[in-house]
């Protein structure tokens, strides 16, 4: 029970790493708190963690939306009297294509989902957890945004996530004095639907990776429960790279 009687925020958790990260959450002993846009998928969530005697709430909004961070800190608050941990995991991937390719709109919207998102959740979560004088806040990045080997088409995204990476160390730096420590977690190719398309796509990403496969979310959802557990008490500012080995062979 790595996480009994925490609450823990689990952003983009209707799908993906974000559902297999709050199933594992609950099951070490969270109190779960759920945030996503797919208010459906979140309910049918709920409803799993708490038919196996877990603890669980959700409130679905757009993490693009300050309002909506403070929400869910306020929402944890109220139903648990604590908030411990959060796992800010959503995010998108965006078009790809080359930087004078690209619309504007496609940019801002990228930013807005993986990197303004990140500065409002720990805008939101550090304020709380200073009062506490300890918190874990872990942020989804990805190996692209460490190395990415040149990928092409990809500048938004990397470069989102290539900011995010800036952000967790500048604001673990500042905020270790409260007790809180702050990492991201970098996944490589991981099946999610950001990943889906048909066979040859799936087998050329899968190929990327010196481990030749894409990793199951359960996977990184286990390197989450580390950094969000007291056995990385010592862990903070860190980008941990959970990738197969891909950012050794792009580099």
């Amino acid at each position: 029970m790595e996480l009994k009687n925490k609450t823990i925020i689990v952003t983009g958790a209707s799908s993906g790493i974000g559902a297999a990260a709050a199933l594992l959450f609950a099951r070490e002993g969270a109190r779960v708190v759920l945030g996503a846009r797919r208010e459906e998928e979140l309910e049918k969530l709920v409803w799993q963690i708490r038919s196996s005697n877990g603890e669980a709430s959700y409130l679905a909004g757009d993490v693009t939306d300050e309002a909506y961070s403070k929400e869910l800190v306020n929402h944890a608050v109220e139903h648990f009297e604590t908030l411990d941990g959060a796992f800010n995991n959503a995010g998108i991937l965006g078009e790809l294509g080359s930087v004078p390719e690209m619309e504007v709109s496609n940019w801002d919207a990228v930013i807005a989902a993986n990197l303004s998102s990140a500065f409002f959740a720990a805008r939101a979560q550090i304020p709380t957890m200073a009062r506490q004088r300890k918190g874990a806040i872990l942020f989804t990045g990805s190996f692209v945004g460490f190395s990415n080997g040149g990928m092409p088409g990809m500048a938004a995204y990397a470069a989102s996530k290539a900011g995010m990476i800036g952000l967790v160390q500048s604001i673990a730096s500042d905020h270790a004095k409260d007790g809180i420590r702050i990492n991201a977690i970098l996944p490589g190719g991981t099946k999610t639907a950001m990943t889906s398309g048909d066979s040859e796509t799936e087998d050329f990403i899968a190929n990327l990776h010196p481990l030749q496969r894409m990793a199951d979310p359960e996977e990184i959802a286990q390197c989450a429960l580390f950094l969000l557990s007291d056995r990385s008490g010592f862990v903070t500012g860190s980008p941990m790279i959970v990738d197969g080995g891909i950012s050794v062979r792009l580099a």
